[in-house]
Formats: structure tokens, sequence, C-alpha cells
């Protein structure tokens, strides 16, 4: 890894105060981000990428590697949780093999976000579809871990198909889905001249944001942290080491459709991200014998810092050598 890359990736301002927030719990801090102020502000992020990025695809077009790399999306999500699942069933229940192994199919939106904040940053551009392919994948990952859970389980009475298509409306309708969805959809059909008018809102203001809402994930991630402890190596090493696997895969197979290096850093971090929001949300609901305290922490204890310490500078590396 570039040393320099990596420098300039933790010295940026919104990962220092992850850092900061991580730091905070581990101090016993009371510092904490109101919990209203906190939604408003994950929002308000969906809301601008999805803006932003509908006025991006408004200016590109359907072309093959758009169509492309909405495939290898929908590829990503079927594939890793599957690869996730036969592999974790060995050391885990079938409940909470499934439940993880969606939550690494699917995605992080927050993870994302810090990936464009990092292109940014080193001013390289991306295109407006890959928000679209972000959320293609969200939805198909859940799906598949339930089927899973399903056919591994000795009682079949569990596999109903009403129970499969009210999930795969439920993981549609989820809110996080419907927002970026909706914005992108937005941004796609509103004039230049409309989107600048609000371009305070959505771009002038948006690192700062970025920082507070790192501040709390890195308050939040510091407690999961310290769950997973309990939960043996088995966990840790997964959750370390799997998301750069996933991520190297993604990586190879978006060099063959793209030659846009910010594209190829996304798709690396949607294959190397976990849902720690929606997939959670649907597994409660739906999986209750899968124990939230072992894959909400994974994902994102483990996996969100991993990824965008350490993952995000790594992937931009090979991309740049």
């Amino acid at each position: 890894m570039d040393i320099q890359v990596l420098i300039e990736n933790v010295t940026n301002p919104a990962l220092l105060f992850f850092v900061l927030g991580v730091i905070a719990v581990q101090i016993k801090s009371d510092l904490e981000i109101p919990e209203n102020s906190s939604k408003f502000i994950s929002i308000y992020l969906l809301l601008s990428i999805g803006f932003k990025g509908g006025q991006e695809l408004s200016h590109s077009g359907m072309n093959l590697e758009i169509l492309s790399s909405i495939f290898l999306g929908l590829f990503l999500a079927i594939t890793i949780p599957v690869s996730s699942f036969l592999i974790l069933k060995r050391k885990m229940s079938v409940a909470n093999a499934g439940a993880i192994a969606a939550s690494y199919g699917s995605v992080s939106a927050v993870t994302f976000v810090t990936a464009t904040s990092f292109l940014e940053f080193e001013a390289i551009s991306f295109n407006g579809h890959m928000i679209a392919v972000m959320a293609i994948m969200e939805a198909p990952a859940i799906v598949m871990g339930v089927m899973l859970i399903n056919y591994y389980k000795k009682d079949k009475k569990s596999n109903d198909k009403s129970g499969i298509s009210k999930l795969l409306w439920h993981s549609v309708t989820n809110g996080s889905v419907i927002l970026i969805f909706g914005s992108l959809i937005i941004g796609f059909t509103v004039s230049a001249e409309h989107a600048e008018g609000i371009k305070p809102f959505t771009t002038d203001i948006f690192k700062g944001f970025l920082a507070i809402f790192l501040l709390d994930m890195g308050i939040t991630s510091g407690k999961q942290l310290s769950l997973l402890v309990s939960k043996g190596l088995s966990p840790f090493l997964f959750s370390s080491l799997m998301p750069f696997v996933n991520g190297l895969i993604a990586l190879f197979i978006s060099q063959q459709i793209t030659d846009n290096p910010g594209n190829q850093l996304l798709f690396a971090i949607l294959g190397a991200s976990a849902s720690y929001i929606a997939v959670p949300a649907a597994m409660k609901q739906i999986v209750p014998d899968a124990n939230p305290s072992l894959y909400l922490p994974m994902a994102l204890g483990i996996t969100f810092p991993i990824n965008v310490i350490l993952g995000i500078p790594f992937y931009y590396t090979l991309i740049i050598m």
C-alpha cells in the first residue's frame, strides 16, 4: 500500500472524527450524538448522494457499461451471500450463518458515501450510475440469506413462498432504499438550473455532516467492538479477512467492464462492505433465531472501520499502480 495514500486518508477530517468516536468509547466518555440528529444526518447523506448521482446519470445516458455495472452489482449481491454462508455454517448455526451472509452480500451506504468523499478529496470522478448499483444491491442479498436459511433448515415448514414475497417487498420498501432511489430519480429529472439552486444544501455542507455522522459511527462501532470480543476468534477473522477477498474479486471484475478508477474503487467497496442497517432490521423480524449481537458487531465493529481506514486506500493504491 502507498503510505502517502494511507496518510492522506487517515488525515481526512471525517475519518479523524470517526477515530475520535472510537477513542471516546474506550475512555468511557459520555460523548454521544442525539438519536434524532443521527437519523436526520443519515437521511441527508442518502438524499444528497442520491440526488447528485441522479444529476450525473442524467448527463450520461444508458450504455453497455451501465448495464454491465448493474449486472455486476446483482452478481455480487447473489454470490457473496452464498460463498459466505458456505464458509460460516461450518462454525455456527444456520440462522446466524444466513444473517451474516446477508449482511456481507448487502452494502453499507455510509461506507459508500465515505468512499465518494475520498474520491472527491483525490479529485477523481465517478459515474452517477454507481449510486443505482449500490441501491440495487441492497435487497437481493437479504432474500438470498433467508432462502439459504430456509433451504438448510431441517424444518422445511419455514420455506414459505408468501414469506419470501413479503421479504422482497419489505426489502424494496426499506426507507434507505426508497430514499436513495427516490433522490436518484429526482436528481435525474430536475434541470441543471434547479439543481444549482439547492447546491449549497446538497454539496457545500456535505462534508461537514459526514464528519458528524462518522463521529457517531465511531461511537457506535466502539461499543459494538466490545460486544464482539466475547464471540471468539472465528467471527473476528471472517469480518476482518472476507471483506478484502470480496473487495478484490469485485475490483478485478470491475476492471473488465470500466476504465474509470472511481467506479472501480466504488465496486471494490461495494463488494467489501457489509450492511449494518437494512439487514439487521430485516433479520430481526424475519429470522428471530439469528443473534444480532453477532452479525451487527461484525459488520459495524470490525468490517466498517477496516474498510474506511485501510480498505479504501488499499484498493485505490492497487488501481493507480
